[in-house]
C-alpha cells in the first residue's frame, strides 16, 4: 500500500495546482492564514514570566484546523509548506505545535518554495528541512513587541486623547513622517528668484540657453530676486550682445545609466502606486494572486515568484533564459558581456530568496494579457519588464553643453541623445516627482568661436516651494531608507493610518487631520524615544539579528519592555487629558468675558473653546470664523418632515449638512444637495428607484431611495436595461481609459456590445 501525504498551504488558491503537480496520495489543505495569536482577554504576554505568549486558535480559522486534525490523523507524513518568510516559518511552527497538542505523532516536515512551477514545487519536496526556530523567534519577538505597544500604549490614547484609537510599534513612526511633513509645509515660507535665458538661433536651428554668469559673476539660484533686477539684467545683456552671441566652448561627454535591479517588495508597490496608481494594499493583492497561479487555459500555474521579499538575488537559471530572450529578440549589443550584479541597499537581505520576477520569461505580457484581468496584467507587465530590464546592457547617453558669451554675460545651452538604448527599450524606472525643465533636447551642430543669433533674452519669475506631502510611493521609500518596517508591513502601516483617520489620502496624497497631529504631538513629546525613527531602525535590526541566529529573543525582549513600562506607568499617572488635547491661546472669552479661549480637540477636529463650558457654549473654528453649529443657525426655510420644527444648516465632519433645529430631541438630518433620482428601479427591493448621491470623500454613488430599509448600491451610472446573460434588471454605464463607455452588467459583470459613443 503506498503511502499517503498531507501538504499545508496558507491560503486556498494554491491547493489545486500542487495538487495537480504532486498526484492523487497528496491531500492538499489550507490554514487560511494564521492558525494561533497570543491571547487577546487579560495579558496574552507575560513579561514576569520571561515572556511566556498565551496562544489561542484564531476564531475564524478553527474549522480549518479542525479539518487539518483530522486529516493529519490519517496520513503517513505532513508537509509544511507555507510561505517562505518569517510568518509562514511561524505558522508552520504553530501547525506543528497544535498536532503536538492533538498528540498526533506523525512525520512532519518543512518544505520551502518561491514559485509555484512544476520544477520548483518538485524540488522543494525532494529536498525537505526542519522548522527554523530563528526564524520562528524572530517572529515571536516581533508579535511580542507590537501587541506590548498596542496593548499597553493604545489605552493610554484612550484615556488621554479619544476612546478607540492606537498606537504601534512601526505605524507611529510612520505617521510622525507625515505629520513632520505636515508641519514642514505650514511653516514654509516661499522665495521670490529670477531666471533669465535666450532664444537662439543658428542656421534654421532655434535653441535656448540660460544665463550663468552676468558681469563675471556666477548667478546662484537666489542673485536675482526681484522683476526691477531681472528687467535691469535683461535691458543689460540685450544692449551689450547687439543681437549675437560667440560660442566659447563645446563639451561632449558620453555617459551610462545602468538599469534598476528587479523588483523587491517595496519597489513594486512604489513603481505600481506612480505607474498604475494602485495602492500598497491592492499592489500586494494582486501580486498574491499572480504568485499562487492562475489558468492561462494549460492549467493553473504561478505567474511571479513569491512577492515579499527584500532580495534583489534572481536565480541562475533566470538570469540565463533573460538574457537568452534578449539577445533572441533585441540583438546580442543588448546582452551585457558579463551577469549584471545589482548591490543590495538593505544590509538585512535574505540573499536566499529571489527579488521578484516571472517564473518563465517566455510566458509574454502580450499572451498573459488576453488571458487574465487587465488589473493583474498590468502588474504583470511592469514586473515582468522590470526583470528583463534588469538583465540588459546600460543606456548610453551622450549629452553636450555649449557655452556661449556676450561681452558682460554668459549662457550656457545643455541638450542629450540616446546613442544607445539598451535597457531603456524595456524599462524606465519612475521618480516621486520629476524637476521642472528636465528635457534634453538635441542642440544644433556648434564649434568654438561660431556666431550665433540672439533672438530674445526673456525674465522668467519663479518661487520655491514646499516640499510636497507624502504618495504611498514615496512614503513606503523614506520608510524603507530609515530601515523602518519589512517587506510584509508597509502595505498593513499605511491602511491602519488612513483607518484610523490619522491622515487622510487627498488626490493620492497624505494630509495629516487634526487628530494626527494631537497624537503625534503626544507621542513625540511623551514617547519621544519609542516614534524616533533611529531607535526603531535599530529594533528592526535587531529582531533581524535574532532571525540570522546572532541573538536572543527573550533578552531582546526586556531590554524594550522595562523602559518602555515605566514610560507607560508614568505618563497615564501625571498627564492629564487636558494637557494633551487644549492648548491656551491667551485670549479671554468674548461672550461670558471671564473664560479662557484655547484650541481643542472635538469630533470634527481642532476648534476653539471656552474653558467655562458647559456654563458658556461659545466656540468658533481654528481659522476665527463664527462655528455654524454652536452660533445662531441659519434656516432652510422649511420645517423637518418628522416633528415639524424649522430646519437649519449645520456643519459636520463632512461639511455642512441640513438637520433639524430640535436636536437631540428630533435627529432628522439631510444632505446639502438633495439626491438626484435616477428612475431606475432598485433591482434588490424593487419598491423604490436609485438615487445618485456623494460619498463622504466627495465620490458620486447610486443607491436605494429606501435606505437603510435596502442597502443596494454601485458606483456606476444605471440605466433601466436587462442584461441579456443573467437577465439581471439594470446595467450600468462604466467609463474607462482603455475602453472608453461601455455598458456593464453590475453582476455578472457582462459587456454589452460596442463601446458607446
Amino acid at each position: 500500500m503506498s503511502n499517503s501525504y498531507l501538504v499545508i498551504v496558507e491560503s486556498p488558491a494554491k491547493c489545486k495546482t500542487i495538487g495537480q503537480i504532486m498526484g492523487p496520495n497528496y491531500t492538499i489543505l489550507a490554514s487560511f492564514g494564521h492558525v494561533r495569536d497570543v491571547l487577546k482577554k487579560n495579558s496574552g504576554i507575560i513579561p514576569e514570566d520571561n515572556f511566556k505568549i498565551q496562544y489561542c486558535w484564531v476564531e475564524k480559522n478553527q474549522k480549518h484546523i479542525q479539518k487539518i486534525i483530522s486529516t493529519a490523523k490519517q496520513v503517513d507524513t505532513i508537509y509544511l509548506a507555507t510561505d517562505p518568510d518569517r510568518e509562514g516559518e511561524a505558522i508552520a511552527w504553530h501547525i506543528a505545535e497544535i498536532l503536538k497538542e492533538k498528540n498526533i505523532k506523525k512525520t512532519t516536515k518543512r518544505v520551502v518554495f518561491h514559485q509555484i512551477t512544476k520544477q520548483s514545487i518538485r524540488s522543494a519536496f525532494d529536498q525537505p528541512r526542519d522548522i527554523s526556530m530563528p526564524l520562528v523567534d524572530a517572529q515571536q519577538a516581533r508579535r511580542a513587541l507590537d501587541f506590548l505597544v498596542g496593548f499597553n500604549l493604545s489605552p493610554v490614547l484612550w484615556k488621554k486623547i479619544r476612546a478607540g484609537l492606537s498606537a504601534g510599534r512601526v505605524q507611529s513612526p510612520a505617521l510622525r513622517l507625515i505629520s513632520d511633513r505636515e508641519h514642514e509645509i505650514k511653516s514654509f515660507i516661499k522665495k521670490e528668484y529670477w531666471s533669465i535665458s535666450a532664444k537662439n538661433m543658428i542656421d534654421t536651428h532655434e535653441f535656448d540657453a540660460k544665463l550663468t554668469h552676468l558681469d563675471g559673476n556666477k548667478l546662484e539660484q537666489f542673485s536675482i530676486t526681484n522683476q526691477a533686477d531681472a528687467e535691469q539684467a535683461t535691458e543689460a545683456i540685450t544692449q551689450s550682445a547687439n543681437g549675437q552671441l560667440t560660442v566659447e566652448s563645446v563639451t561632449q561627454k558620453s555617459k551610462k545609466r545602468q538599469p534598476a535591479p528587479p523588483f523587491i517588495t517595496s519597489t513594486l508597490q512604489q513603481d505600481a502606486s506612480r505607474k498604475l496608481g494602485y495602492s500598497a494594499s491592492r499592489t500586494m493583492s494582486l501580486a498574491q494572486k499572480l504568485y499562487e497561479g492562475l489558468d492561462l487555459g494549460d492549467g493553473q500555474v504561478g505567474l511571479i515568484t513569491y512577492m515579499r521579499t527584500d532580495s534583489i538575488h534572481l536565480a541562475s537559471e533566470a538570469i540565463s533564459d533573460i538574457r537568452q530572450y534578449v539577445g533572441d529578440h533585441y540583438g546580442s549589443d543588448y546582452v551585457p558581456k558579463s551577469i549584471v550584479k545589482h548591490k543590495s541597499k538593505s544590509k538585512n537581505a535574505q540573499e536566499a530568496h529571489e527579488a521578484i520576477r516571472p517564473t518563465s520569461v517566455m510566458r509574454l505580457p502580450s499572451i498573459v494579457d488576453k488571458k487574465i484581468p487587465s488589473d493583474l496584467a498590468r502588474l504583470y507587465r511592469l514586473i515582468w519588464e522590470r526583470a528583463v530590464a534588469s538583465q540588459m546592457i546600460h543606456a548610453t547617453i551622450a549629452t553636450t553643453s555649449i557655452d556661449l558669451v556676450a561681452p558682460n554675460a554668459q549662457f550656457r545651452a545643455t541638450g542629450s541623445v540616446i546613442k544607445h538604448p539598451g535597457f531603456l527599450k524595456v524599462y524606465e524606472e519612475s521618480q516621486d516627482k520629476k524637476s521642472q525643465d528636465k528635457s534634453n533636447p538635441i542642440l544644433p551642430s556648434m564649434h568654438q568661436g561660431d556666431s550665433v543669433s540672439l533672438k530674445s533674452v526673456q525674465p522668467k519669475q519663479h518661487f520655491t516651494e514646499p516640499p510636497p506631502r507624502y504618495t504611498e510611493a514615496s512614503l513606503i521609500k523614506t520608510l524603507e531608507e530609515y530601515g523602518i518596517g519589512r517587506p510584509s508591513t508597509y502595505a498593513s502601516i499605511l491602511s491602519v493610518i488612513t483607518k484610523r483617520e490619522y491622515a487622510l489620502l487627498e488626490k493620492k496624497r497624505f494630509h495629516l487631520t487634526d487628530l494626527g497631529d494631537i497624537v503625534t504631538q503626544f507621542l513625540t513629546k511623551y514617547f519621544e524615544r519609542y516614534v524616533d525613527y533611529t531607535f526603531t531602525a535599530n529594533l528592526e535590526d535587531e529582531l533581524d539579528s535574532i532571525a540570522r541566529n546572532e541573538n536572543e529573543w527573550i533578552p531582546a525582549l526586556s531590554a524594550f519592555w522595562t523602559p518602555f513600562k515605566q514610560s507607560v506607568n508614568s505618563i497615564s499617572e501625571h498627564v492629564t487629558k487636558q494637557e494633551v488635547t487644549q492648548e491656551d491661546i491667551n485670549e479671554k472669552c468674548p461672550e461670558c468675558k471671564t473664560g479662557d479661549l484655547s484650541k481643542r480637540l472635538g469630533r470634527r477636529g481642532k476648534f476653539i473653546g471656552c474653558s467655562n463650558y458647559p456654563e458658556c457654549k461659545y466656540t468658533r473654528p481654528v481659522d476665527g470664523e463664527e462655528d455654524t453649529v454652536n452660533q445662531p443657525s441659519e434656516e432652510v426655510g422649511r420645517d423637518c418632515p418628522k416633528c415639524n420644527e424649522p430646519l437649519v444648516y449645520k456643519v459636520g465632519r463632512y461639511g455642512k449638512f441640513i438637520g433639524c433645529s430640535a436636536y437631540p430631541t428630533c435627529k432628522h438630518i439631510e444632505p446639502l444637495n438633495k439626491p438626484v433620482d435616477t428612475q431606475v428601479t432598485c433591482p434588490k427591493c424593487t419598491k423604490t428607484t436609485l438615487f445618485e448621491k456623494k460619498s463622504r470623500r466627495g465620490k458620486i454613488f447610486y443607491s436605494c431611495g429606501s435606505y437603510p430599509k435596502c442597502d443596494y448600491a454601485i458606483w456606476d451610472m444605471p440605466i433601466s436595461q436587462k442584461c441579456p446573460k443573467c437577465n439581471w434588471p439594470i446595467m450600468t454605464i462604466k467609463t474607462t481609459k482603455k475602453e472608453g463607455k461601455r455598458t456593464i452588467c453590475p453582476e455578472c459583470k457582462y459587456v454589452d456590445g460596442d463601446p458607446i459613443e
